[in-house]
């Protein structure tokens, strides 16, 4: 037999094994994105469906669907707490913060990018190593700092400690890097400034990376517990998660029907603008990776 045709009787055996491994491998990346759906899905609904029964049926026997519907728990919820105050305090303090959060992010990360000064490496090193540090290693120095400054029970208390973080920063020097140097180069010999770079060119050219920073600045802030229950004294201060948590506790034998539609008013904004946004999110990290 020739060697053209031994070539052609093992090209396609190879490529029918190719096939297969490609079908197996397909079938397994499958296979995974439905466990992590699950995983990640199931508890959003539970909560989704407890929202809608009665105590009886919480406490019966498990059922995935409700078996009598009831929309008492929404305004049982509503009432018990004055979630009213709840959404302003958050609205405020998760736009304020995440507004200051992007900024700070946004212009630091332009300076460690594409700006020339002393120790630049060892100011990045710095920021890598408050990557590692936990956010509750702060909580002491920044209450002290708060107290001393008059801001407890304050907005300025609740947003001005977490107006800056190291992930954003890294996040977008590495989208920055990322960008076409030639565009930068070309802004500056028609004579842009740094300001005007980073507004006309930089910010619009990085605009997947900024959106998914914000999303993911928003969200944590959006659902930060621990610091405003510290900084905040009274009822008219505190958050949404507190009220939920304070929800929890208001209740002798716990409502759960009530609790979870309380927790809905919770998640039901984050899920509308990430539902806006989501177009952003993988380009945005995807970019941010890209280049060290």
């Amino acid at each position: 037999m020739a060697l053209s045709d031994e070539l052609v009787l093992t090209q396609p055996v190879e490529n029918a094994a190719a096939r297969r491994r490609g079908r197996r491998w397909r079938a397994a990346g499958y296979l995974a994105m439905l466990l992590a759906v699950l995983v990640i899905g199931l508890p959003v609904y539970w909560t989704l469906i407890a929202a809608f029964k009665t105590s009886a049926e919480i406490y019966g026997p498990p059922t995935w669907f409700p078996q009598a519907p009831t929309l008492a728990n929404f305004p049982a919820a509503w009432n018990a707490a004055p979630f009213g105050r709840f959404y302003v305090n958050s609205f405020i303090t998760t736009l304020g913060g995440m507004g200051l959060e992007v900024l700070f992010a946004v212009t630091s990360a332009y300076a460690l990018a594409y700006l020339r000064f002393p120790r630049k490496d060892l100011v990045f090193l710095l920021l890598l190593a408050a990557l590692m540090v936990p956010v509750e290693i702060t909580i002491v120095p920044n209450y002290l700092t708060i107290a001393r400054l008059g801001w407890i029970n304050t907005y300025a208390g609740i947003i001005i400690p977490g107006a800056a973080i190291a992930y954003g920063t890294f996040l977008l020097r590495q989208a920055f890097l990322a960008l076409p140097y030639e565009v930068i180069e070309a802004a500056r010999v028609d004579g842009a400034g740094h300001l005007r770079t980073l507004v006309s060119v930089v910010i619009p050219m990085a605009q997947p990376a900024i959106v998914t920073m914000a999303l993911l600045s928003l969200v944590a802030k959006w659902n930060d517990f621990l610091w405003p229950l510290i900084v905040t004294n009274t009822a008219n201060m505190r958050t949404l998660p507190i009220g939920i948590y304070w929800l929890r506790n208001s209740e002798g034998t716990i409502n759960w029907g009530v609790v979870m539609a309380g927790s809905l008013f919770l998640i039901i904004p984050v899920m509308i603008v990430f539902l806006f946004v989501q177009r952003y999110i993988v380009e945005g990290i995807a970019t941010g990776a890209v280049k060290g």
